[in-house]
């Protein structure tokens, strides 16, 4: 009967993680959970707002009629000949994707804490939601975007590049790799320095300006400041999504390449660093 009994109990060990640990098996199991989370960051969100979810239409709208008028109508910079509206609305809402997911994953230690410290689950299940949360979001707005597109097509104002529409999934893969791995990394820093967090946000707000979000390339004559914003690892995605959509863009295969190359770094470092800090996070928090 003993031996029945033992058979009948399951046992879960928690051991201490190599650096680089990524049990795929393991998240897949607890796939219901990151669902949960998502649902649950949707609530949070939009509880107690009168317009509830329609700001996730809003928020883009309302940024991007500002960039339209401050750089596309007092400061006059061109968007190569595509509709000023339909420009900042596809760089606006690319960007948004990428800040949101960086910001939120970081920080995911300080944020849950309480429940990493009751209850075992893949830590790494958290993070990976906030990524499909604005994974979620960028879809809703980029409904809000087709309509605008499908408009300035019939008009025959944009000629987007049709046979390279498949690219924009590799794009959206790349951004939400190099967002988590950053998150990860940020978030494991914020644990001892907490005004990290303060400095993440100021970051993100740089590296828009430093990326062709509200300016196309061919606007920057400067050679040393335009081979800067080149190694921009978001400038590629950035100028890919356009080129697909717009028809406007500079379109590099060794740009690409070096996106994907820092993609893979950084969610990779990201991983390593987030185990590392994940074995102690819970005596320094």
């Amino acid at each position: 009967m003993d031996k029945e009994i033992k058979k009948l109990i399951q046992h879960t060990v928690i051991e201490p993680k190599k650096l680089l640990h990524l049990n795929f098996g393991e998240l897949w199991k607890y796939r219901d959970l990151i669902s949960l989370f998502v649902k649950k960051d949707f609530a949070l969100v939009y509880k107690q707002t009168i317009l509830g979810p329609l700001w996730v239409f809003l928020n883009p709208l309302i940024t991007t009629i500002i960039y339209t008028v401050v750089f596309g109508g007092i400061a006059n910079i061109s968007t190569d000949g595509v509709p000023k509206l339909l420009f900042y609305m596809a760089g606006n809402t690319l960007w948004t994707f990428f800040s949101e997911a960086i910001s939120k994953t970081a920080t995911t230690f300080k944020d849950n804490a309480q429940v990493f410290g009751k209850i075992y689950f893949p830590r790494l299940t958290r993070p990976i939601s906030l990524v499909l949360y604005t994974g979620i979001n960028f879809a809703f707005q980029f409904l809000m975007f087709v309509p605008v597109w499908i408009f300035y097509i019939v008009r025959g104002e944009v000629q987007p590049h049709w046979t390279y529409l498949w690219v924009l999934p590799v794009v959206l893969l790349f951004m939400a790799a190099m967002a988590l791995g950053c998150g990860l990394i940020v978030s494991s820093i914020t644990i001892k320095y907490r005004d990290m967090a303060i400095v993440i946000t100021f970051g993100v707000k740089v590296w828009m300006y430093a990326t062709p979000v509200v300016y196309p390339m061919t606007e920057v004559n400067n050679e040393l400041l335009r081979r800067i914003i080149l190694l921009n690892p978001v400038t590629q995605p950035m100028e890919l999504f356009r080129f697909v959509l717009l028809g406007e863009g500079t379109l590099s295969a060794a740009g690409m390449i070096w996106t994907a190359v820092f993609a893979v770094a950084i969610l990779l470092f990201g991983m390593m660093y987030f185990n590392k800090v994940e074995k102690t996070f819970m005596d320094t928090i």
